[in-house]
């Protein structure tokens, strides 16, 4: 019990959410309450690998939250989205439809090493509280920029309003964040519509399994 359980989240679900099913089910096998966490929130809307740890590995799980992460990601152009992504209010922004040239040439100003803004809409504790219990308040209050490498930004296919792109980021690097980013440097606005976690360091979702295969179907 004392373990990594490497899943491939689907959508419409958060990562606590996959903790207490897996919880649950061990938990029953077990005959007794076992410790379950995961290393890393992948936010609802999103898909792809999630690493949950068991029992004594709840120790290690900082570990696995350091390390670098790959995403394929859909940015739809020419719109905004409070929370950078498919579940915030939408607004239209511009109709302009940046050539590839443009994108290609904006990209390279995000890949190295950035400040980014975190999303208001997240989990990070601002004087003690949540980000997102503050936004969702009303409360106005100023995210501090943090440092956070993007190792490679490729676009894998352009289809305006769609822009796909396929990234490897540090540890801490929001992509909702860097959808946002690169629309307002296009001048067109953006948003995060699709995404999925690739890998983790050396782990593939090819390789996790999913919530039906561990017998969880809710």
């Amino acid at each position: 019990m004392d373990d990594v359980i490497f899943i491939d989240k689907p959508a419409g679900m958060t990562s606590f959410g996959v903790v207490a099913r897996i919880r649950r089910v061990l938990s029953k096998e077990k005959g007794k309450k076992v410790k379950v966490g995961h290393t890393g929130t992948l936010d609802p809307f999103a898909t792809g690998l999630t690493i949950v740890v068991v029992g004594a590995e709840c120790k290690n799980a900082s570990f696995y939250t350091k390390l670098d992460k790959v995403y394929e990601a859909t940015i739809l152009l020419g719109k905004s989205s409070t929370t950078g992504d498919i579940e915030g209010e939408i607004t239209e922004v511009s109709d302009t439809v940046p050539d590839i040239a443009r994108i290609e040439a904006v990209l390279t100003k995000f890949r190295g090493k950035i400040l980014q803004s975190p999303p208001i809409f997240s989990a990070i504790k601002i004087n003690g509280r949540r980000a997102y219990k503050l936004a969702r308040s009303g409360q106005e209050f100023e995210m501090p920029k943090r440092q956070v490498e993007i190792y490679d930004l490729e676009i894998i296919d352009y289809k305006y309003p769609e822009l796909k792109v396929r990234t490897h980021v540090s540890s801490g690097t929001y992509i909702r964040s860097l959808a946002v980013d690169i629309g307002e440097a296009l001048g067109v606005g953006a948003y995060c519509s699709e995404l999925r976690r690739i890998s983790i360091n050396k782990w593939h979702v090819d390789n996790a399994q999913t919530l039906k295969d561990m017998g969880i179907d809710d």
